[in-house]
């Protein structure tokens, strides 16, 4: 696992999914490889009253219901559509779900405005077309064929950004669980084998790019995922992935809790003033999620390890959360300036500790950028 960037969850995790697996004695549906309990306790982490032999960390933070209602979906012959704002974790919980399912979470396909019918039912390998005709054997599975005929779970992420043909021939993989293959004149029916679904995700700030059809959304159950607003929730989720960011890069740097309720109390100011704006141009473009908090924290601490003192300072946060969030210039140039002008200039006169520095940094990078 080690030379890999990013290793999938599958594996990333794999001793941890054989041990549960040795013991999980609860039914299982079709194929799965956890029971939907394990599932559960696999994604969210386990309890004392669990009564295990070890302990199983929490790898994603949310609504339990959220878990719950996911797993159950998957159990029936509906899609799961799991949808929110960027950075809420979709993915990811996607991904967690996949693994514990099927222990295979890379079946994906991204839907983008390029996304085809044949990149979710198949293509053809030229070369052999040509040197022996069109057979099975020459043709090339869709990630979503090879979840079909493995029984597994395929991932379709992104799905407001295919176009509606797209989406509509996903209709009948999610209705009929099978895709024809007329090119074929024999055994040219791929039949879905138990356990196959598809979670798919969808942004809700792409309302309107290729909205959904009823009769797809009919196809899907739904789980909306929120932006983390809990102030505990949130520091969990961003110091356990600042944790794996430090293992990942062997970097042996401190982040002082200070600086972390700093970074939590910065994005919470400027999400209630994006919430009392009367105008998208009064907002950050930023949706100012979670994983957006993670990679301001990333930057900065890389910032300080390959260029600072080896260790992170508040001025290294603030110029990293202007970096990160300031993308429409003037425009959010502007909205940073006002807050800092407005709210962390007279909190650093109240509140003092880091805050003075915050508001330097912050001033200096805005200064830099204007």
């Amino acid at each position: 696992m080690s030379d890999l960037l990013r290793a999938p969850a599958e594996i990333k995790y794999a001793e941890e999914l054989d041990w549960l697996e040795s013991i999980d004695n609860n039914p299982k549906p079709f194929s799965w490889r956890l029971s939907p309990k394990m599932v559960r306790l696999f994604i969210l982490g386990s309890e004392r009253s669990d009564g295990l032999d070890r302990e199983i960390p929490q790898k994603w933070y949310g609504d339990r219901s959220f878990v719950e209602r996911s797993i159950v979906t998957l159990a029936s012959d509906r899609g799961l559509l799991l949808i929110g704002d960027p950075g809420t974790g979709k993915s990811w919980l996607a991904e967690l779900l996949s693994a514990a399912i099927s222990r295979k979470s890379t079946l994906v396909v991204q839907g983008t405005a390029g996304t085809t019918e044949d990149h979710i039912k198949y293509s053809w390998n030229v070369s052999m077309v040509i040197a022996k005709g069109q057979s099975r054997e020459s043709m090339i599975p869709s990630p979503i064929m090879t979840a079909m005929e493995a029984g597994a779970i395929g991932r379709f992420e992104e799905l407001t950004r295919s176009t509606s043909d797209v989406q509509d021939a996903l209709i009948s993989i999610l209705s009929e669980k099978y895709i024809s293959v007329p090119e074929l004149d024999s055994d040219n029916i791929v039949f879905a084998k138990p356990g196959f679904s598809v979670i798919a995700t969808a942004n809700s700030r792409d309302r309107g790019v290729n909205d959904l059809s009823s009769a797809l959304k009919r196809r899907f159950n739904f789980v909306r995922i929120p932006v983390v607003t809990n102030k505990k929730s949130e520091a969990e989720i961003v110091r356990f992935r600042t944790e794996e960011l430090l293992r990942r890069h062997q970097i042996e740097l401190d982040v002082p809790p200070t600086l972390l309720d700093v970074l939590l109390q910065s994005f919470a100011d400027l999400r209630a003033s994006a919430a009392a704006a009367g105008s998208d141009d009064e907002k950050l473009e930023s949706a100012l999620s979670s994983a957006e908090q993670i990679g301001v924290l990333e930057d900065a601490i890389l910032h300080s390890n390959f260029f600072g003192e080896r260790a992170l300072t508040a001025r290294t946060l603030a110029s990293s959360l202007v970096g990160s969030l300031a993308r429409r210039e003037p425009e959010d140039l502007a909205i940073l300036n006002k807050y800092l002008h407005g709210v962390v200039e007279p909190r650093s006169k109240e509140e003092g500790g880091s805050w003075p520095e915050f508001l330097e940094g912050g001033r200096d990078a805005i200064a830099t950028l204007s």
